[in-house]
């Protein structure tokens, strides 16, 4: 059986994203490996083993552009009203709550934020299948 570990994306500016994701949900260096040409940069925190892998290659002269391919990571919180307030206080520019039904039924209380590069991410409240 596979387990997932982590997901790696590209980033511009390591320190600007360092920073960003250890506001915004509290992820630190688990290891940094550093190399002539790039760096690797796995962040974690105490919620999960899964982590994200940050690969900053060091030649790179202007931000990454996404296509048409990528979706979005996503996060669960126990206070979704609570951490959006908290971004917001951050400067991380949340996008508004919103609620999504599904068959009548309440499915998810969520909103979006972007990173320094632009990948969205979404934060939704623990419930139902998100926990």
């Amino acid at each position: 059986m596979a387990k997932a570990i982590h997901t790696m994306i590209r980033v511009f500016d390591l320190d600007r994203s360092l920073d960003f994701y250890q506001r915004a949900f509290g992820l630190r260096v688990a290891a940094r490996m550093d190399f002539d040409d790039f760096t690797l940069a796995y962040l974690r925190n105490e919620e999960s083993d899964f982590e994200i892998e940050l690969t900053w290659n060091k030649d790179q002269e202007e931000p990454y552009s996404h296509g048409s391919g990528y979706g979005h990571l996503a996060v669960c919180v126990a206070d979704v009203e609570g951490e959006h307030g908290r971004f917001a206080a951050e400067g991380l520019n949340p996008n508004p709550v919103k609620q999504m039904q599904h068959e009548g039924s309440p499915l998810a209380r969520f909103f979006f934020v972007q990173d320094p590069d632009g990948y969205k991410i979404e934060v939704i409240e623990q419930g139902g299948r998100y926990q």
